[in-house]
């Protein structure tokens, strides 16, 4: 089942936004000019917030000379007013842009931002076994891997998976984010001392289409939650090798002079994979390093242009997948703050059975006993019974590439997995050239 965390409540009244009046008064000035708006109510929809709310920050800019009305349009209810901006208006808002490109959507204060992450945290997510077995059931994992990973999910410490590539380690921190089923709000944009902070993702944040209401009603009478907020799934942020350390610090943009958020901020919520730990041009023990504190404390200083310091919530299930033994990547206090370490070794005979037959059901071919019977006779005794998860998925889709190439249905045979078989290992005396 689905489920929301508590909804942050919609601001009633223009201080209820905690917002400088003068920064609101400038967003409000640069969304007219940008956008073109003339009625309340799309200007409403453009700042994200109720229209009595933008209708008392109109009024407000026109009792200082900026905007003037117009009349009732046409085309709307006589009783909304059409707005311009003055002379001075239009030259307070081009001075506004030549400082900063931002405009749109009111942001929340870092402080309101911090209450609704706490409301919501991913520390009171709990993940029962049977959603967890639910989000695993395409792989294959034994009772003992369970056992482990229960306690490992429904705990706020971080997730280290160690051991020999091809063995599901990121398929099952992929499976545990998808265990996570419920949802959460996350501003567009967050404040702080005057500065506006880029947050909501969408190659991060899945939105949630909410239930339709009646839009005109729910505008005018500013019903529901803080509309500077979007419903979303809770978040989740992979990286790989590509990882850098200037990925966690706040981004600033020179043009509209505002910051983007680091990827554990906009993780906030959710889950950080940390995937192929060790491959990243960054050492392993850096970038632990850089998170040994925000782990433990639950909160991540960054830094501004300014070289002000200040401290958001660090609200994310850290968990991190390596080839490479923990020993060699990481010293004895990082160890000790990684507090979960789970091995995920080769799959045994019986498993790696199970994981075949499991494989050949996602394929548009027929599984054939005598395939897998030659697999392990007369194949695997060469490498020492040496089975991986991934082998399975490389030998089926090698199959049916050949079966393309010969213009066949795609099946099974000896001679195709032969032919597969030959690409899965590097002959010691190539290994050598």
């Amino acid at each position: 089942m689905i489920t929301t965390t508590p909804m942050p409540t919609a601001p009633k009244t223009l201080a209820d936004l905690g917002i400088n009046t003068t920064l609101l008064r400038e967003i409000l000035l640069k969304t007219i000019i940008r956008r073109n708006l003339e009625n309340v109510i799309d200007i409403a929809e453009s700042l994200r917030v109720s229209v009595p709310i933008a209708q008392e920050l109109l009024e407000i800019t026109r009792d200082q000379n900026m905007i003037e009305t117009l009349g009732a349009s046409r085309y709307e209810d006589p009783k909304l007013m059409r707005y311009k901006l003055t002379d001075a208006g239009r030259q307070t808002a081009l001075d506004a842009l030549a400082q900063s490109e931002y405009f749109g959507a009111v942001p929340v204060p870092l402080e309101v931002y911090k209450k609704q992450v706490l409301a919501q945290s991913i520390r009171d997510a709990a993940v029962s076994r049977d959603v967890l077995e639910e989000s695993m059931s395409h792989l294959i994992i034994d009772d003992h891997m369970f056992q482990q990973l229960g306690p490992a999910v429904n705990s706020p410490r971080s997730v280290l998976f160690y051991g020999p590539p091809g063995n599901g380690k990121s398929s099952i921190a992929d499976g545990i984010r998808n265990a996570y089923t419920d949802n959460i709000y996350v501003p567009e944009f967050i404040e702080y001392g005057g500065n506006v902070i880029s947050l909501y993702d969408p190659l991060i944040h899945h939105k949630i289409e909410e239930d339709e209401q009646d839009p005109t009603a729910l505008r005018l009478g500013g019903h529901g939650h803080d509309k500077r907020y979007i419903l979303c799934k809770r978040p989740t942020v992979i990286t790989g090798g590509e990882l850098t350390m200037d990925m966690l610090d706040l981004n600033f943009n020179p043009v509209s002079r505002t910051y983007q958020a680091p990827l554990q901020l906009k993780s906030s919520g959710g889950v950080f994979i940390v995937d192929d730990l060790g491959r990243q041009s960054t050492p392993p023990q850096t970038l632990i390093n850089r998170w040994i504190v925000p782990m433990e404390s639950g909160f991540d200083i960054l830094t501004l242009q300014s070289g002000q310091k200040f401290t958001v919530p660090f609200d994310t299930k850290v968990m991190f997948s390596t080839n490479f033994a923990p020993n060699k990547i990481f010293d004895g206090a990082a160890l000790r703050r990684v507090h979960y370490k789970i091995f995920v070794g080769n799959p045994s005979r019986e498993e790696f059975i199970k994981i075949f037959i499991l494989t050949v059901g996602r394929y548009p071919i027929e599984f054939k006993e005598e395939v897998l019977s030659h697999l392990l006779v007369e194949c695997y005794p060469k490498v020492d019974n040496e089975y991986a998860a991934y082998h399975p998925t490389f030998l089926i889709e090698q199959m049916i590439s050949s079966c393309r190439y010969e213009g066949i249905e795609p099946q099974m045979s000896v001679g195709l997995v032969e032919k597969a078989w030959q690409h899965l290992f590097i002959k010691e005396s190539e290994n050598r050239l």
